[in-house]
């Protein structure tokens, strides 16, 4: 039995689980990722590895006043339910056995933006500027620190030989120095993109490729209903 470390990028989890798992109360959320963290300790073997510890990387929700060129008016984010459904999200995640955060920090200048499919729509004048409403646009924050973040802890895991196995479960950045710095430890790194598709150079600095959930394409051909957190998953090695 060897001992696994799990890393998640908070942000990329929630887009993904709400596409994967569909939308859930902050509490269900974390109890989630927590259930399907377990997901990666049981191994191809039939062994269970040991938890080292869950470290997830995320940002406090923004509370500052940011204006919507639609409406014409200032929203104070702090007083949204999107903000505190993030507060008490963090919060419940804070208080599980062996789960770490590790808090960056938002970038200034956030602001609302159109989605890309509406820009396209616009451009080719398949929309008009008056058929614009609220649901065209998205609060565009972006995170600065958790990429770095990531990094120094997969660098002091690997250093200190913590564990046999990190689980990084992240889309595709730029992760290949971390990668390589982890096996050239004799760490065994797996990626868990949630079925997001990850670029070649990344594979192949990686020991596997493994979403420990049912493939949503797969879902949707066979009209199966979003998963419910059952053991299911998918292995390459």
């Amino acid at each position: 039995m060897g001992r696994t470390a799990i890393l998640i990028d908070g942000g990329f989890y929630q887009k993904r689980a709400a596409i994967l798992f569909g939308r859930k109360s902050a509490k269900d959320r974390a109890d989630e990722v927590f259930a399907y963290c377990c997901r990666h300790l049981h191994q191809t073997d039939k062994t269970t590895n040991e938890l080292y510890r869950i470290f997830s990387y995320d940002c406090e929700p923004s509370d500052k006043n940011v204006y919507h060129p639609l409406t014409k008016s200032s929203i104070n984010l702090g007083k949204t339910d999107l903000y505190e459904w993030n507060k008490t999200f963090l919060n419940s995640l804070s208080h599980k056995r062996k789960v770490a955060l590790r808090m960056g920090e938002l970038l200034e200048g956030s602001n609302y933006t159109l989605l890309p499919k509406v820009i396209n729509d616009l451009c080719r004048g398949t929309r008009d500027l008056d058929s614009l409403t609220e649901k065209d646009f998205f609060l565009d924050i972006k995170q600065k620190g958790v990429d770095m973040r990531i990094g120094l802890d997969v660098a002091s895991i690997a250093q200190k030989r913590l564990v046999d196995q990190v689980v990084l479960i992240a889309g595709d950045s730029d992760f290949v120095p971390v990668a390589k710095h982890a096996r050239r430890e004799g760490i065994d790194f797996i990626l868990d993109s949630l079925w997001q598709p990850i670029r070649p150079s990344l594979t192949r600095h990686i020991d596997g490729l493994c979403s420990r959930t049912t493939n949503p394409n797969k879902m949707l051909q066979k009209g199966a209903k979003k998963d419910p957190l059952v053991a299911s998953g998918h292995q390459r090695w």
